[in-house]
């Protein structure tokens, strides 16, 4: 069980998070409530109860109307405001508003929940690095994550703020995705239905099998794989959990940004790779145009790129060596509205670089990226950014599953 405690002390507000795979973990939640005053009043909420959070929420947001509270952080009544962010989708500038709040209280939830098994419930540091005219690297390593890559955090999301059917979960994914889903579904204790189109990595493809997941490879490219899930959703009344275009989706992955700063504190550039653009929302989403958020993309699959451009999400190719991680067609309807106000701007990159930037992260560093998950690493590699003297710049590295590093050869 999962429990978040909301209560007040010094006139102050106190989060506390507690979970059987984890020690106690408090944050000085500051800035949040400021005007509400000390009287001891106390709500839990066992996350993994949809009714209770709803309920809770309901009650601390009375609670704090009562006292005369200036509700700040809307993040606590977390799955009230789902569906509120849902219908802000066409409103770039509220949805910002909202995924940012909501992230930094889910932030504490998927802090445990998809670290707990870390040494010290600490999530790694990311890879500092100092080259050419004083510019600084920092590589987030989301390729250590549980599963292989970020979507743990999209994937935890879904399956904690959402209700669950005895169905259970479905999902269409390239891979990493599924895993995810498939990951969280276990832990969480719930069945799992993944779709996966033939491009889909072995590496990704076993390690949904080894989460217990029902499999089934149908169709050559991603949007193949989601028809399939969708008529399987409709078959079977199972929850279907969509690799980007879900605003829970959207929350989990924005919690990366959060972790960014926590542990980087000022950068000026973020480079992110891009698919159907549910990291690089997240992200945006989080920063809110404090620093630039740099989207990266093959040129064989220029979703982004195309929607920008075009002024709306648009269909594009989908081919390139990271077909199964970074094209799917087109990018989510949630997320282009962030982009278009806080991403900016988008660069393309070839297969060649992409395979450049996976041999150089292995040969120099040690570090087993798949070709999405080097594709950020690529742009700065192949100079299609060139980051400016003394520029402190993050390089997302997002997943790591992969079959290149094969140790039975």
């Amino acid at each position: 069980m999962l429990r978040i405690t909301v209560h007040e002390q010094d006139a102050t507000w106190r989060m506390q998070l507690e979970g059987k795979l984890a020690s106690a973990w408090v944050l000085e939640a500051e800035n949040v409530w400021r005007s509400a005053p000390a009287g001891g009043r106390r709500i839990e909420v066992d996350l993994t109860d949809v009714t209770a959070v709803d309920e809770a929420g309901e009650r601390l947001l009375q609670a704090m109307n009562q006292a005369g509270a200036r509700l700040i952080a809307e993040g606590v009544a977390m799955k009230a405001l789902v569906g509120e962010i849902t219908g802000a989708a066409s409103r770039g500038g509220d949805l910002c508003k909202r995924v940012r709040h909501l992230v930094g209280l889910l932030g504490l939830l998927l802090f445990v929940q998809t670290f707990s098994l870390r040494a010290q419930d600490v999530p790694p540091a990311p890879l500092r690095l100092t080259i050419k005219d004083a510019v600084t690297l920092a590589l987030k390593l989301e390729s250590l994550q549980h599963s292989g890559s970020f979507k743990a955090r999209g994937a935890f999301a879904n399956l904690l703020l959402r209700k669950v059917p005895q169905a259970g979960v479905v999902a269409a994914s390239g891979g990493n995705h599924g895993a995810a889903v498939a990951y969280a579904a276990m832990k969480v204790g719930v069945p799992a239905k993944i779709f996966v189109p033939k491009v889909s990595s072995p590496a990704k493809i076993e390690r949904i099998r080894q989460y217990g997941a029902d499999l089934t490879v149908v169709g050559e490219r991603y949007a193949d794989a989601l028809a399939a899930s969708e008529s399987w959703a409709a078959e079977s009344g199972a929850l279907p959990v969509h690799a980007f275009d879900q605003c829970e989706t959207l929350l989990g992955q924005g919690t990366l940004a959060l972790e960014l700063q926590q542990q980087e504190g000022d950068l000026d550039t973020v480079l992110v790779a891009v698919g159907g653009g549910g990291l690089i929302g997240g992200i945006a989403a989080w920063y809110t145009g404090r620093i630039k958020v740099i989207g990266v993309e093959p040129e064989g699959a220029p979703t982004l790129y195309q929607a920008l451009a075009a002024g709306r999400p648009v269909d594009a190719d989908a081919g390139s060596i990271a077909a199964d991680s970074l094209a799917p067609r087109r990018v989510g309807e949630l997320m282009f509205p962030i982009a278009r106000e806080h991403v900016d701007r988008v660069v393309l990159v070839t297969d060649d670089a992409i395979r450049t930037a996976q041999e150089s992260l292995w040969r120099i560093l040690r570090i087993v990226a798949e070709p999405g998950g080097a594709a950020a690493f690529a742009a700065l590699l192949s100079s299609r950014y060139q980051p400016r003297a003394n520029e402190r710049v993050a390089i997302i590295i997002s997943g790591g599953n992969t079959v290149a590093v094969d140790f039975s050869r």
